[in-house]
């Protein structure tokens, strides 16, 4: 792991397929809007060994037109939306009712898409933090609220080991300041 400045990070890493499932998904979605990955991938994506079945991204909101142009293309790479119909995924996602989608015919793994309507998670998507892999980049969010969010908003026990692994793996690298901004922040 290359830390190039303070929003970049080279990853070299053999890619699985998990990680090529999320490239793939991200690569359709940056042509239609900004978006940040968020959650428990963050932490596979920088080795700790456990499963998921979904990859939690933030998008920006949309106005319908374009949200239907991502919601097409996505359908023409053989993506589908696994919990509601084309007709009622705007409205759905704009009551906070995030869309989930995977290759068609599967159910697993599957990328879950909210809007970004947090302050905090504004602020991260307009600059998120870039993963570049051998085969493409990723936008995360920052490691310091993602150590706050799994501490304090979640706190189970996955959650908290979560925690502790990316304090682990990015120690000297992380600003404990930061992290106890953003547990404030998350707390109110």
């Amino acid at each position: 792991m290359e830390f190039v400045n303070e929003g970049i990070i080279k990853l070299d890493k053999e890619l699985n397929e998990l990680d090529k499932f999320v490239l793939d998904f991200c690569r359709i979605l940056e042509k239609h809007t900004k978006y940040m990955i968020v959650s428990g991938y963050v932490i596979i994506l920088f080795g700790r060994s456990r499963g998921t079945e979904d990859v939690d991204v933030f998008i920006k909101e949309m106005k319908k037109q374009d949200f239907n142009k991502l919601f097409e293309e996505l359908e023409d790479k053989g993506y589908e939306c696994i919990n509601t119909s084309k007709r009622d995924a705007f409205e759905e996602l704009n009551e906070d009712i995030p869309l989930r989608f995977a290759k068609k015919n599967q159910f697993v793994p599957n990328i879950e898409i909210k809007l970004a309507k947090r302050p905090l998670d504004i602020h991260f998507l307009e600059k998120p933090l870039r993963v570049i892999l051998s085969e493409g980049e990723l936008r995360i969010s920052f490691i310091e609220p993602q150590i706050a969010f799994k501490e304090v908003c979640l706190g189970s026990k996955k959650d908290i080991e979560d925690a502790y692994y990316l304090r682990k793996v990015f120690e000297g690298k992380i600003n404990k300041e930061k992290i106890d901004y953003y547990k404030r922040e998350f707390s109110k």
